[in-house]
């Protein structure tokens, strides 16, 4: 009977050495391409924490919305059924953390040093402990860059745009954008914006340039304006009952894997953006138009009402601290 009890100790033992030697699963989702900043920046963490954890764990990602779409992403995160996203940051509006939606005000940021003021500093650390009672843990803010105009008719003033329908993110903010230069906001799943543009049931859009082309936007958009008028960017979250179970020193290593991601992240993201505009200007399929200053500062102008008419939204007492970081105030343009 000792001998039975013995060898079905040792094969209970082996069984959980076995168990325990399976590495840590962590699915990471996400909509864009892989040779997006985000596509490379999430398949660089994998490998970094890979490496950390001596094979501990697996980040398996699934890129350009082969998992979940824009809707149903946040939703797959909160149940577990992934425990890794990237969202854009238009995103958390819908989720109920409206302060994170003040990164889609136009023009908030002029370049990507006073931005980094903000995501890299105690602002967008509060931003995003504001995820928590969500059951969501926000590790790090990723760039992928500021975005342009695009359409099928040339767009040099804000009065271009009026009466066009303009695909955006689903995001109240963006929704005022579009509508403070009289064009019609239509929110659409990025997987599906490629066929919206192709069939015209949208005639623009707004993107960073890494986005247009790698989704080959090009092919069916015959203008681009380079308005940099706005900030596309990601929060990295996670499932926090899921991080919050892991082991402590696992925990450490992916915190360290996700540090040198977000640097490699913010260090392509404007070199992206630079090839991919390259890119489509040598296809030939679109015309790329650099506004002058004064051009600029006209759309500019024309979209300083959103940030009075966004305030209550998002927080006055926050906006007030971004202009305070920036040292600029739009909203008195």
């Amino acid at each position: 009977m000792k001998i039975v009890s013995a060898l079905c100790g040792a094969l209970l033992l082996s069984l959980s050495l076995a168990a325990s030697a399976d590495p840590i699963v962590i699915k990471f989702s996400h909509v864009v391409a892989n040779n997006t900043p985000k596509g490379k920046a999430s398949d660089f963490f994998a490998k970094r924490a890979a490496e950390l954890t001596k094979g501990k764990v697996k980040v398996e990602v699934y890129p350009n919305s082969s998992l979940y779409k824009d809707k149903e992403e946040m939703e797959a995160l909160q149940i577990g059924a992934v425990q890794m996203l990237a969202p854009s940051l238009a995103k958390f509006g819908p989720l109920g953390v409206k302060e994170i939606e003040v990164f889609d005000i136009p023009f908030i940021f002029d370049n990507y040093a006073e931005l980094h003021k903000i995501t890299q500093g105690p602002i967008g650390a509060s931003l995003l402990a504001k995820l928590e009672p969500k059951g969501i843990k926000g590790l790090a803010f990723w760039d992928n860059g500021f975005k342009s105009f695009s359409a099928n008719t040339p767009i040099r003033t804000p009065a271009d745009l009026k009466g066009k329908k303009m695909r955006i993110q689903s995001s109240k903010v963006l929704e005022e954008e579009m509508r403070s230069v009289g064009a019609i906001p239509q929110v659409i799943a990025f997987s599906e914006v490629y066929q919206a543009l192709s069939t015209g049931v949208v005639d623009g859009t707004e993107n960073p340039i890494s986005n247009f082309y790698t989704q080959k936007m090009n092919e069916v958009q015959k203008y681009l304006t380079l308005t940099n008028h706005g900030y596309l960017g990601y929060a990295v979250i996670v499932n926090k009952k899921f991080w919050d179970g892991l082991p402590a020193d696992i925990r450490g290593q992916l915190e360290q894997a996700m540090k040198e991601a977000t640097d490699y992240a913010n260090k392509i993201a404007q070199e992206e953006n630079d090839t991919a505009l390259e890119e489509v200007k040598k296809s030939g399929k679109t015309t790329v138009y650099t506004p002058t200053k004064e051009e600029r500062m006209a759309f500019k102008k024309a979209m300083a009402p959103v940030h009075i008419k966004m305030a209550d939204r998002v927080g006055s007492d926050l906006l007030q601290s971004i202009y305070k970081e920036t040292g600029t105030d739009p909203s008195k343009l």
